[in-house]
């Protein structure tokens, strides 16, 4: 976001995220910021580059805008009053708690345990944690998440407790990846993504995600981040 009109298109992809539960189109972008698409498309590939956003696998549509999802990827996010009909994807378990922190909202979250295919369904918002015993797995090491940031996210899955997750791993990847409390997770969410929404935004840097992550006792190799 090194230029005025890279950060008028990344605040217009995450207000539109945010207020109707989708991803702008390139055109789209192009029309509300009076540019021509291929200025659109050019502003988001650097945010791409910066990992401000996700491309779409086509390279030209946007996939994500951490925490926001523009497709199913396994977590259904809704408010929890029941009064707004809003609903968003969220790319993962931590993103969905980060849709909530990042909307300073309550929310009700929707998934299925990968193990024993369970619905669950549970409140959290920024001063609400979730419910105790949830689990949640991350596949990599920090450092790896964004050699394919969709299939990590799509892989950082909530389970009934530690044991369904320790249970899925020995089946599934055995002697990889790391189970967290999700309350762990939860209170991680809280300041990583509390103010994407921010009109004043900045990127955090490396260090200060470090931080974060080792507030929240997320510590040792598996969690550093890469330089």
């Amino acid at each position: 976001m090194d230029t005025p009109e890279r950060r008028q298109v990344r605040d217009l992809v995450y207000a539109t995220f945010a207020s109707e539960g989708r991803a702008p189109s390139p055109e789209e972008v192009a029309r509300k910021t009076h540019t021509t698409r291929d200025q659109a498309q050019d502003a988001l590939h650097a945010l791409a580059d910066a990992h401000a956003l996700v491309p779409a696998a086509d390279g030209d549509a946007i996939r994500m805008a951490h925490p926001f999802s523009a497709a199913p990827m396994g977590f259904v996010v809704t408010p929890h009053d029941g009064h707004d009909d809003r609903r968003w994807w969220g790319g993962c378990a931590w993103d969905s708690f980060g849709i909530s922190a990042a909307l300073h909202l309550d929310v009700r979250i929707d998934t299925s345990c990968p193990h024993c295919g369970a619905h669950l369904s549970y409140h959290a918002g920024p001063d609400t944690p979730p419910p105790a015993g949830l689990a949640v797995r991350f596949p990599k090491p920090a450092a790896q998440w964004w050699d394919d940031v969709v299939a990590t996210c799509t892989a950082i899955r909530t389970f009934c407790d530690r044991d369904h997750a320790e249970q899925w791993t020995n089946q599934h990847a055995p002697d990889s990846g790391y189970i967290a409390d999700a309350v762990t997770v939860w209170r991680l969410a809280q300041p990583w993504y509390g103010d994407r929404l921010d009109p004043d935004f900045t990127p955090h840097t490396r260090d200060h995600n470090q931080a974060l992550l080792d507030e929240v006792g997320l510590t040792g190799p598996f969690w550093n981040l890469p330089l």
